[in-house]
């Protein structure tokens, strides 16, 4: 029998109702479904006990999976996730601005039309000279944004040897210092 165990920290408060877990913390609320036929999930006060009648790799991956995004969900909540990107442009200076929810990317290799970029509304967006900071308590719709404002001003029919113009994260999506 495979058991793993998470505990959460005092600011942290958890519910399971079924599989859905939310955890509720300063930085704001997550909530996650959790199923799977061969794993079962069961809180007992601060700590959540993972367990599985089969031992093979399958369920010990997915024991570790949600041991992992349990872990993301508690971070997030207490100190939040933050993502960098950086601005780089060598022909055409490119404006970034911030309206309501959306990013608009002006003048994006002298193109007339602004690409305009949708942000998730539970994500925040700082903009700083050429410097995007994504922040957020949930790891994952932090990423997908920053992979988002990627793939929307890659740079396509060009040589990317010489147009190495675009935004690129620099550096992965770490735990917030503030």
């Amino acid at each position: 029998m495979l058991e793993s165990e998470y505990k959460f920290p005092e600011e942290v408060n958890a519910s399971l109702d079924g599989g859905r877990l939310s955890v509720d913390g300063p930085k704001g609320k997550l909530e996650r479904e959790f199923s799977h036929p061969k794993v079962d999930m069961s809180l007992e006060g601060k700590k959540i006990l993972i367990k599985s009648k089969s031992e093979n790799k399958k369920t010990k991956a997915i024991i570790g999976t949600w041991k992992a995004i349990i872990d993301w969900m508690s971070k997030g909540v207490t100190k939040g996730w933050v993502c960098r990107l950086k601005l780089v442009y060598s022909h055409f200076p490119v404006k970034l601005k911030h309206e309501g929810d959306t990013l608009v990317v002006e003048n994006f290799l002298g193109e007339r039309q602004k690409r305009m970029i949708k942000i998730d509304s539970d994500v925040s967006l700082n903009i700083k000279g050429n410097e995007i900071t994504i922040s957020g308590a949930d790891k994952e719709k932090v990423g997908q944004t920053a992979a988002l404002i990627e793939q929307k001003v890659a740079v396509r029919k060009f040589d990317r040897r010489i147009f190495q113009d675009g935004i690129y994260k620099i550096g992965k999506t770490e735990v917030s210092e503030e």
